[in-house]
């Protein structure tokens, strides 16, 4: 998820192979920086120097980077096998790194359909990877921004891939901290969770200063690169995105990534300061 990079281009359909999105190298994103993180190569020079400061300030990042992303494949996994989600909607997808959400579906329910967001032009070039659908299910991309909730829910691309008559698993990975209070991230989510219908999902995480006050400093030099962010308390995650958007949490309830329903051939949990991301999952009565 990266801040907007063309207010024109709020919708594209799926992968529009008649362009090139515009890209600027020259400054970090967060989309690539996670990957650069996460031990991806689909990142430039600006995405590396910025992520080897957070590195510098914050040694563990990488840890939490990696946790989130269990996180991620444990929390789709649930909802599709014990939820019975059949609709995702990821906001804020991130450059494709197997397995994908889609992947994790469709291998619990083959006709599940995914619904990706992303507004980095480097996602957008990746998208071919994040279409490749199952037998009976269906794939689809969107270059739009989480900042422009409307354009999302009302898209074509996403109007003609789920049905919001049906419950629908809105996913929101890492992505609600870069939305700092002066761009109303409650009303973007009010308008996201609006629009869904009764028994529909909410699954997100969100960066912490709880436990490592280096995450600060870590968050403060990317700000200084021109990524925005915001961490977020526990109480102020919860209420914002779950108990202040009337969902009801399912067990556990808001807590590290590292300890939602972790899977016993996931390695031994790391430290809370290691970590410093809170994860939930929430039902819309």
């Amino acid at each position: 998820m990266t801040p907007p990079h063309d207010p024109a281009s709020a919708e594209q359909e799926s992968v529009p192979s008649h362009r090139t999105p515009w890209l600027d190298a020259t400054r970090p994103s967060p989309a690539r920086v996670y990957d650069y993180l996460l031990g991806g190569k689909d990142n430039f020079a600006a995405d590396r120097i910025a992520a080897e400061k957070m590195v510098a300030a914050l040694p563990s990042i990488r840890v939490g980077a990696q946790e989130n992303r269990r996180f991620l494949l444990r929390g789709v996994r649930y909802l599709a096998a014990e939820m019975g989600m059949r609709q995702f909607l990821d906001i804020g997808t991130g450059i494709p790194i197997s397995p994908n959400v889609h992947e994790v579906v469709q291998s619990v329910t083959p006709a599940a359909r995914v619904a990706y967001v992303d507004n980095d032009p480097v996602v957008l070039a990746h998208a071919r990877a994040l279409l490749v659908s199952g037998p009976g299910g269906e794939v689809g991309y969107l270059e739009a921004d989480i900042r422009d909730p409307g354009s999302i829910i009302s898209s074509t691309l996403v109007r003609n891939m789920l049905d919001f008559d049906e419950p629908v698993a809105l996913v929101l990975n890492a992505v609600l901290h870069f939305i700092p209070d002066d761009e109303r991230p409650a009303e973007i989510l009010r308008t996201l969770i609006g629009a869904l219908p009764p028994g529909s999902h909410v699954l997100a995480s969100h960066l912490t200063p709880e436990h490592n006050a280096r995450l600060r400093q870590a968050s403060d030099g990317y700000n200084d690169d021109g990524v925005r962010t915001r961490p977020r308390t526990r109480a102020e995650f919860e209420r914002l995105v779950f108990t202040g958007q009337g969902l009801e949490l399912v067990e556990p309830g808001v807590v590290l990534v590292s300890h939602w329903r972790r899977d016993p051939d996931d390695p031994p949990a790391p430290t809370a300061a290691e970590v410093s991301a809170y994860g939930g999952l929430a039902r819309l009565p």
